[in-house]
């Protein structure tokens, strides 16, 4: 372990002298899992951050940032059109299903749709330009190794766009994907440092992220920027982003899933841990130490 790693947790120790987001935890029911660092001070916080979690939609930042990889090395282009049908609408979050069968969509357009929102048959039709194991490819190069791609979103009971990681029986129970806190906010951090792709790509992510609809989790008690992408399942709710707070920027990727109970209104418990931990997690590691 680096020096520079060990002072940032003595750091973020300090800082959390009365664990609030692990005493947040002890009262959801449900688990948790947890990881954020400020952008400007390097301090961390980590509750099983390293855990392997079920990513839900959140996996579609990764997938993005497979796809602006692809245009920058000339893989794909952002005029590179899909044709809607029958064929690859998915129900779920979206408005393509509704959309007339052959309406044409630019590589462009479809990558917004799945972000801003989190449109299942956008990502589908994404993945068919940029297929998950290039995904995984790029996240391989960065050094990401525990978030993955995994297969398209069901249209039926058959998966669809396997990728080898998908096929892994470690990752079966993962869904479309599978990622850990802490390498969610290491790819947050290297966007906002403008290391992925170029600093014009990083930029452009990021202001795709900040125009996402769905605001009921890590944006939900701020009244600042916060460029994010949020996931949920019937039992999990997740969110990863970054807090653009007036003390400085904190990068935060937050899991809860066993959830009991199937609340699909904006006061699910998940979003409201989730809510309630980033603004504990903002407060307290942009606090000065002493």
């Amino acid at each position: 372990m680096s020096r520079a790693f060990v002072s940032c947790f003595l750091l973020a120790s300090a800082v959390f002298g009365q664990d609030r987001v692990k005493d947040l935890a002890a009262h959801f029911d449900g688990k948790v899992a947890v990881y954020a660092k400020n952008l400007k001070t390097g301090a961390v916080y980590s509750l099983a951050g390293e855990t392997r979690v079920n990513t839900a939609s959140t996996i579609k930042l990764p997938i993005l940032i497979g796809v602006f990889t692809a245009v920058a090395e000339g893989r794909a282009k952002w005029t590179d059109t899909s044709e809607l049908g029958k064929e690859n609408k998915v129900g779920g979050s979206g408005v393509l299903n509704e959309m007339s069968d052959g309406t044409k969509l630019p590589l462009r357009d479809l990558v917004r749709y799945m972000m801003l929102l989190s449109d299942n048959s956008a990502t589908n039709m994404v993945l068919d330009h940029v297929p998950g194991n290039d995904v995984n490819k790029t996240l391989e190069k960065l050094g990401i190794h525990d978030t993955r791609s995994l297969r398209k979103i069901l249209r039926g009971n058959t998966p669809e766009g396997v990728s080898d990681a998908g096929r892994d029986p470690a990752n079966k129970a993962f869904g479309i994907g599978v990622a850990t806190p802490l390498e969610m906010v290491t790819l947050l951090e290297r966007l906002y440092k403008g290391e992925l792709v170029s600093k014009e790509a990083s930029a452009e992510i990021l202001d795709i992220m900040k125009k996402q609809q769905w605001r009921e989790g890590l944006a939900r008690r701020f009244e600042v920027d916060v460029a994010d992408k949020p996931g949920a399942l019937d039992h999990l709710r997740s969110d990863v982003g970054i807090v653009h707070s007036k003390q400085g920027p904190v990068a935060i990727a937050i899991t809860c899933w066993d959830i009991p109970k199937i609340d699909w209104s904006a006061d699910n418990s998940g979003y409201l841990f989730i809510a309630d931990a980033a603004r504990i997690l903002v407060e307290d590691l942009t606090k000065p130490t002493p």
